[in-house]
């Protein structure tokens, strides 16, 4: 564990420059705020129904990881998916986890996330989950866990690679003179993993980014992947299915369909086996995919992994299909559902964080630290209305990293979230997504309730440069 004030292995020469930049780090504040204004990188968050888009907050200070550390959260982020993809292959399939109790089958049997339309299937290589973003925490002693698994419909790498751009505009000296890993592969595999699904391996493939629309607190970054990737960005209205097989419509005619990277959940993607009442989705779509004619990614039914309640087994799962231990600790996490379990929840809630086991975005968390007796009554009421719903785990000491707060530095609780390919060559962003909890104390990071972000830098602290003085600020 560091002190306060103490650089992590690998920050030395970051650190170094900051101290050099002195007042000027509030100028490249100002200019990464700029080029956010000038490059259109906004966010959609929704107050009393209405969307409200914003500039993407970002910090220009840093957070840094040695690659010796990285190695090792790589390797354990890509065992976890590989064991997360064998049980979902699992529930849909032979139910060995279940039948041999590694998870309780109630546990299965009540997930919003489970999808009996999708048994029997067989996705391309077996895979459900192709893109995972894990949430990192680091607690107060230096252990860095993951604290929940996102297989639905996981977002933000968009920010991550747009991160990385403003950093490298006005912070462009340190670059120079650091070995700052790069994050900018990561476009060009996922276009790879999408094309290795295509069911037509002989010609180029068809791929399309399906996108609820521009409401969507999403939509700046399904364009930004759909343009990356060079694929069709689509709304339902625009694919049709023609005997089980997908077309998009284009002025040329009707295109055929190969991969659709779908950013809608599993209850909007076909009003004819989900949701009846959905405009958002394609009549017929998931007979296309059933069939074998079009690949999903991820597919339909992967949420089941991505369930809180089913995060608590991950470990478990580990051991059970790869003969492995956990090169990643999840955070202790007790399960309400459980009677025994949720007796300690509902004795400790001051001491413990309460979270709806199907939410995301910062929504429904209740803290124990920061509770009144008021809202500790009300999520006890919650809790045993709906046990199955909940989860809970202890408050980290999380650690904290210096901040820009009001022009001056101070140390800001964040998380870390990198983000998974599963395929033939799997692949782990080189850092990820830091989100920073702008509040004094707060643990909770969210961009839509209040957070920002940072660059992650991966530093090799083996490969010394030549540090020089900071140039003049570098133009927005």
């Amino acid at each position: 564990m560091l002190g306060p004030g103490r650089a992590r292995p690998g920050c030395d020469g970051v650190m170094e420059h900051l101290r050099r930049l002195g007042p000027a780090l509030r100028e490249r504040q100002e200019a990464a705020e700029l080029a956010i204004r000038a490059m259109g990188i906004s966010f959609t968050v929704y107050s009393e129904g209405a969307g409200i888009d914003r500039e993407w907050p970002f910090d220009v200070i840093p957070r840094v990881l040695s690659t010796h550390e990285w190695s090792r959260i790589s390797a354990g982020l890509t065992q976890r998916l590989v064991a997360l993809n064998l049980f979902i292959a699992d529930v849909y399939g032979d139910r060995c986890a279940l039948r041999d109790g590694v998870v309780p089958a109630e546990i299965l049997g009540e997930s919003a996330n489970f999808r009996p339309e999708c048994r029997g299937v067989d996705p391309p290589g077996g895979t459900w989950a192709h893109i995972c973003g894990s949430d990192l925490v680091r607690d107060g002693d230096g252990t860095m866990y993951v604290l929940e698994d996102n297989l639905r419909v996981p977002s933000g790498v968009s920010y991550l690679l747009e991160n990385r751009q403003i950093s490298k505009r006005v912070l462009a000296d340190v670059f120079h003179d650091l070995d700052i890993h790069p994050v900018d592969a990561y476009p060009t595999r996922l276009r790879e993993l999408l094309a290795s699904l295509s069911p037509r391996p002989d010609d180029a493939p068809v791929v399309v980014v399906l996108t609820p629309g521009v409401h969507n607190s999403a939509y700046f970054e399904h364009a930004f992947l759909a343009q990356q990737l060079g694929a069709h960005l689509v709304e339902g209205r625009d694919l049709v299915v023609d005997d089980g097989v997908v077309y998009v419509r284009t002025i040329a005619g009707p295109e055929r369909v190969d991969v659709v990277y779908r950013r809608i959940d599993d209850l909007f993607l076909d009003p004819e086996v989900f949701r009846r009442d959905s405009v958002l989705g394609v009549p017929g779509l998931i007979d296309a995919w059933r069939r074998g004619n079009v690949a999903l990614a991820n597919a339909p039914g992967a949420g089941v992994a991505d369930d809180k309640a089913v995060y608590a087994y991950v470990p478990a799962l580990i051991r059970y299909f790869l003969g492995e231990d956990p090169l990643i600790p999840n955070v202790e996490t007790f399960v309400c559902a459980d009677d025994r379990q949720r007796r300690h929840v509902l004795a400790n809630l001051e001491r413990l964080v309460v979270k709806p086991a199907n939410e995301s975005g910062g929504y429904g968390i209740f803290v124990g630290s920061h509770s009144t007796e008021a809202s500790r009554d009300e999520i006890r009421r919650r809790v045993e209305a709906e046990p199955r719903s909940y989860v809970a785990q202890p408050i980290l000491s999380l650690s904290t990293v210096p901040t820009l707060c009001d022009g001056s530095v101070a140390p800001r609780h964040v998380d870390l979230r990198p983000f998974v390919l599963s395929g033939d060559r799997p692949y782990v962003t080189t850092g990820g997504l830091t989100r920073v909890a702008r509040d004094e104390g707060s643990l909770i990071v969210n961009s839509s309730q209040g957070g920002g972000s940072k660059d992650t830098w991966v530093i090799d602290p083996d490969v010394a440069r030549t540090p020089r003085h900071p140039d003049a600020l570098p133009a927005p």
